[in-house]
């Protein structure tokens, strides 16, 4: 027995919910309700199966035939207006949402009438019902009792605020029904944080329905308890019982969903014979050509779609009532939140990514991905007002994407596990369909396989959520994350996916805009991410012919190879528990290993050539800042031509950072003794400052009258102090490396000249760091690439050290760089280290 929503007891005779200091009498000349009984089960066979009521309609026939039953009985008993009796139904009755099995929860409400005279009547109405041997949940109270309850039981008052009048006194049951919502309304702010815990609580012993093999339909996360919740919350008018979604986007908006999972559970029950909540596998298939649905997975992935539909709906309806309680105390004393800019037309407010006043979403087809990267960035959710405004007036991104736009994309999949929360967010709103339409053939896919933990979309997620933490063991961490969002893009369409989703791959590669070699690399990631698993767990190593197999596939690409190897660590990892393993590590490792051995050695990185007007220029002498547009709508060229002396790239660099200018890209060298560096930047917010005002600074900068680290330091800790970002031991806010950093130096032909190459993430003012301590420890830098790739950078300096130990030189060198790129993660237990670094060939 379970105890019912009201506080009292359930399914046999309670004495205490009767009357005090009165047992009930026996049911002698009581007649059972076997009238009752026949008709709910003349409802559910319902003969052939083409003359069965649908579950719609059962329930409805159900719900009409409980409340005839009560009504007459009621009537038979002296229940009726004026008597100071009334039948008040909660639970499944209450919401008209009556199951076949469902127990039947009543209130058999009086106005502090006679005990004796309660308990006779009550006796008289729950009798027959536990004679016929239907489920009940009873509890007889006064108004003012089952207020008490209510104010002292948050199941009892969440239970109290689905009470519906069957029959009776119609004043009494109001009294109670308004005083439960006014009592729930006045009191919320104090029960909210016990509410939010207790469905946590709920979610952890259930799990989430969207990934689940046998789902708990009831109180699984999205499931019927959940929607619920989101009435309660729109009882205490702290939310829209509806928020953020509406009919035309996936799962057809919460209604749909809500309708669909009581389409499930009634035909669970009625397939059971009994109550249940949980569909088991043996079912499924049953269930789901009752309803039409399909075979077991077509049921499970409608069960998904509609679940991860509630869920959204529920993250969005918890999180508005938060920002909607009422202060009290000093709270109440607080300033307005300010809306701080994130980006250009981005702001946060209130703890949410929200659109700038002055945003034209309409005009601004970049706007969804600098929405979505910001968001993932400072781990704050995307507001679901933003996401509606979005979603009905944001324009399609022309094709190819702008440059900006795809460098928004590989920023958001570069952040983590933040990048899964703001992936389906804009899934559930229709907007990451608008972006990748082949989406749309995977969302909510099921697995084949029992091996895999999620669903085919969620799946590729979190692929590419591992695969940020593997960056920097790549020379494109972009494609890595491009490739892991993509390598099974092509399953749902038939035939080998890995085939399908190469076509498509190179498709989306070229929407995105890549290069074509690029989109090559793209191609052949999708097609060939299971060689390496697949070979190295299934052939024999040893055999040269097996290694030689797979280096002709990858067409002796160590680019591709490398790509291929953090990818089938990021795919097993995201596939489930023990997937991957020191066993199929191993094996792959040794794989590659060996194919490394039979392919061509790794090509040194190369300066880029001088323009020849940026050579004319550096004849002349002088400090020279030109700013140009470059190709994309918000990016230009600043050229930097000056005396080649200590410190300037690291001064170039720092002035761009302090005007919140951020470089995509860098190509520098020399020409007669002067220094020809070109940026490719990106202003934050708004146009960038002319190019005077640079000149200016740099001049300043180089002759010593600012400290720019100093005040890159005191930029950077204000804008972490007022993002939400997890904070160190300290309590201070940290923004920690997805992946460790990475060196790589590379020895040359030429006598003190090394090429260092640094794989880590982004922050503000990272070249000027950068530049500073290798201009500090003594090294002459002669030309330079740097990139940067979403939240990566992979930047490679060419060195000279002079005379000094070179191996004493590097190690400082690693030291000093990796103090000022971004931490990695803590990581517990032995072995974790800061950073890697490596040798290489020349």
């Amino acid at each position: 027995m379970r105890s019912d929503p009201t506080g009292s007891g359930s399914g046999g005779p309670d004495p205490a919910a009767t009357s005090a200091g009165s047992g009930p009498p026996a049911s002698g000349g009581m007649v059972a309700a076997d009238d009752l009984v026949r008709a709910r089960k003349q409802l559910l066979d319902g003969g052939s199966r083409s003359r069965r009521l649908d579950t719609v309609a059962l329930r409805q026939a159900l719900v009409d035939l409980h409340e005839f039953w009560l009504t007459t009985k009621g009537a038979e008993l002296g229940i009726k207006p004026d008597s100071g009796f009334a039948i008040v139904a909660v639970g499944g009755l209450g919401r008209r949402e009556l199951l076949p099995y469902s127990d039947l929860d009543l209130v058999l409400l009086h106005d502090d009438l006679d005990p004796a005279v309660v308990s006779e009547v009550a006796d008289r109405l729950w009798y027959p019902l536990w004679d016929a041997h239907i489920k009940l949940d009873h509890s007889v109270r006064t108004v003012p009792q089952a207020l008490q309850v209510a104010s002292s039981d948050l199941t009892a008052a969440l239970g109290l605020l689905e009470a519906r009048h069957i029959a009776g006194d119609v004043e009494l049951s109001n009294l109670l029904i308004g005083g439960v919502r006014r009592q729930w309304r006045t009191g919320i702010r104090s029960r909210f944080d016990e509410l939010v815990e207790q469905s946590r609580a709920r979610w952890a012993r259930s799990g989430e329905i969207a990934h689940r093999a046998e789902p708990d339909i009831k109180n699984g996360r999205g499931g019927l308890r959940d929607i619920q919740l989101l009435s309660a919350l729109a009882i205490a008018q702290l939310t829209d019982a509806v928020p953020g979604l509406g009919p035309q986007t996936p799962g057809g908006g919460l209604a749909f969903a809500h309708e669909r999972l009581l389409d499930v559970r009634t035909e669970l029950h009625r397939v059971a014979g009994r109550g249940r909540d949980q569909l088991r596998a043996q079912d499924a298939d049953e269930i789901g050509a009752a309803l039409r649905i399909g075979d077991r997975f077509d049921l499970a992935r409608m069960l998904s779609d509609s679940a991860r539909t509630i869920s959204y709906s529920v993250d969005v309806g918890l999180r508005t009532a938060g920002n909607a309680l009422p202060r009290r105390g000093l709270s109440r004393l607080r300033r307005v939140p300010v809306r701080r800019p994130l980006d250009e037309g981005v702001v946060e407010h209130a703890g949410e990514v929200v659109l700038a006043r002055d945003a034209k979403p309409n005009k601004d087809p970049g706007l969804i991905m600098r929405v979505a990267a910001a968001a993932a960035q400072t781990g704050m959710p995307i507001s679901a007002s933003t996401l509606n405004r979005l979603s009905d007036s944001a324009p399609e991104l022309r094709e190819p994407w702008p440059k900006e736009a795809l460098d928004d994309l590989l920023v958001l999949l570069g952040s983590g596990r933040n990048t899964i929360a703001v992936i389906e967010a804009l899934d559930r709103t229709g907007l990451w369909g608008r972006l990748l339409p082949e989406w749309g053939a995977i969302r909510d896919l099921p697995p084949r396989d029992a091996v895999h933990t999620w669903t085919v979309d969620r799946h590729l997620v979190e692929t590419a959520a591992y695969a940020s933490g593997f960056t920097t063991r790549v020379s494109r961490p972009d494609l890595l994350v491009l490739g892991a969002l993509l390598h099974d893009i092509g399953k749902g369409r038939g035939g080998d996916h890995s085939l399908v989703g190469a076509e498509l791959a190179n498709q989306i590669g070229n929407r995105l805009g890549l290069w074509p070699s690029d989109v090559a690399v793209l191609s052949a990631m999708v097609r060939y991410h299971l060689l390496l698993p697949e070979t190295a767990t299934r052939r024999d190593l040893d055999d040269p012919a097996t290694v030689r197999m797979v280096a002709e596939a990858l067409g002796g690409d160590t680019v591709l190879l490398e790509l291929l190897y953090a990818l089938a660590e990021a795919d097993s990892l995201a596939t489930g528990p023990g997937v991957w393993g020191d066993w199929k590590s191993s094996l792959i490792r040794e794989l590659v290993r060996r194919c490394r051995m039979v392919m061509a050695g790794e090509h040194l990185p190369t300066p880029d050539p001088i323009d020849p007007e940026h050579a004319a220029l550096a004849a002349d002498g002088g400090v020279h800042v030109l700013l140009q547009p470059a190709e994309g709508a918000h990016t230009y060229t600043v050229t930097v031509v000056a005396p080649d002396t200590p410190g300037l790239l690291s001064d170039a660099a720092g002035v761009l950072a302090l005007h919140s200018l951020r470089v995509l890209s860098a190509s520098l060298g020399s020409h007669e003794g002067a220094a020809v560096n070109s940026f490719t930047v990106a202003p934050r917010f708004g146009a960038p400052p002319q190019a005077g005002l640079l000149r200016q600074e740099l001049i300043r900068a180089i002759s010593g009258e600012l400290d720019l680290v100093a005040m890159l330091e005191a930029k950077e800790n204000q804008a972490l102090a007022e993002q939400a970002l997890e904070r160190g031991a300290e309590g201070v806010p940290v923004q920690y490396a997805q992946a460790p950093p990475r060196i790589i130096w590379f020895d040359t032909q030429v006598d003190g000249q090394v090429i260092l190459e640094l794989r880590a993430e982004d922050r503000l003012g990272l070249l000027c760091r950068l530049a500073s301590v290798l201009e500090r420890h003594g090294a002459d830098i002669r030309w330079a690439r740097v990139s940067t790739l979403g939240s990566s950078v992979v930047d490679a300096f060419c060195l000279h050290l002079g005379d000094t130990d070179s191996r004493v030189t590097r190690e400082e060198f690693e030291e000093a760089m990796l103090a000022v790129v971004p931490a990695p993660r803590p990581r517990t237990g032995e072995g974790a280290e800061d950073g890697v670094t490596e040798g290489g060939a020349g």
